[in-house]
């Protein structure tokens, strides 16, 4: 009987590149943004099992809902964060921007992950708009590598007054983050507004800018409204973009995006 001998730099050559492959791929992040026009169809129908359904086919590790409501009159009391993490088996984290209708309103996270950490940050709104948050999490990935995810939604009104405050205090407080941060959302604001310049001066936009595909409205896109983002900019590699056109889960197109996080220079 023969003795295979492999040589020892042979062995940890294989071990390193299978290493390698497995970290890479824990590495690999899905991102869905998705503004669910607060549980009602575009039919008016109040069906959760459509929006949960693009969730569930699109597979994402994190998502950023917006237009949540919180056991609203209108929402049939439902609280549609925790509603729509049972359908598609993801944890549920919802937080609050104001009250509204016998309830509250505001933004929503789902993950497959467990939460390290959780924060809801109050965004400046002037007297008599509507008020505006910002939801954290963190999260530790299958690599070991521990990451935050914020998803918000940015005033509406065609002044964009509070958008540029909202933008301003969005990069006052995540750029300060201790571990790299995605942000995702209903940004109200066009690629080249003032709003999104002054996110891109820190974070980088997932979107080709020479072709920003149109997420609003749901039935015709013509408006590039919806936005992930990677703070910081050189940790962060992105892999694919796609728009989930559904004329009837939403008014809004779901915005998915497959990103990298890579290691540091």
């Amino acid at each position: 009987m023969k003795l295979l001998i492999v040589p020892f730099t042979v062995v940890m050559l294989t071990i390193n590149l299978a290493w390698s492959q497995k970290t890479d791929e824990g590495r690999v992040i899905k991102i869905l943004s998705f503004n669910i026009y607060h549980g009602a169809t575009t039919k008016g129908n109040f069906d959760l099992d459509i929006i949960a359904k693009i969730i569930i086919d699109t597979d994402p590790d994190l998502v950023a809902l917006q237009e949540v409501d919180f056991k609203t009159n209108r929402a049939k009391k439902y609280d549609l964060t925790t509603e729509l993490g049972w359908r598609s088996k993801m944890v549920p984290l919802f937080g609050k921007a104001m009250d509204f209708d016998g309830g509250e309103y505001g933004e929503g996270v789902l993950s497959k992950y467990s939460f390290l950490h959780t924060r809801n940050v109050v965004l400046p709104y002037s007297l008599g708009i509507e008020p505006r948050a910002a939801l954290e999490i963190s999260v530790l990935l299958k690599s070991g590598d521990t990451v935050s995810f914020v998803g918000t939604h940015l005033d509406h009104l065609k002044k964009e007054v509070d958008r540029l405050s909202q933008a301003k205090k969005i990069n006052d407080v995540f750029t300060k983050n201790k571990y790299p941060t995605i942000l995702a959302g209903d940004l109200n604001a066009m690629p080249g507004s003032k709003t999104i310049n002054i996110l891109e001066e820190f974070w980088k936009s997932s979107y080709d800018k020479k072709d920003p595909k149109p997420t609003y409205p749901s039935n015709n896109p013509s408006r590039k409204i919806d936005y992930v983002m990677l703070y910081p900019k050189n940790r962060w590699k992105v892999i694919t973009t796609e728009v989930i056109q559904d004329s009837i889960a939403s008014d809004h197109c779901a915005y998915l995006v497959t990103v990298m996080l890579l290691d540091e220079e």
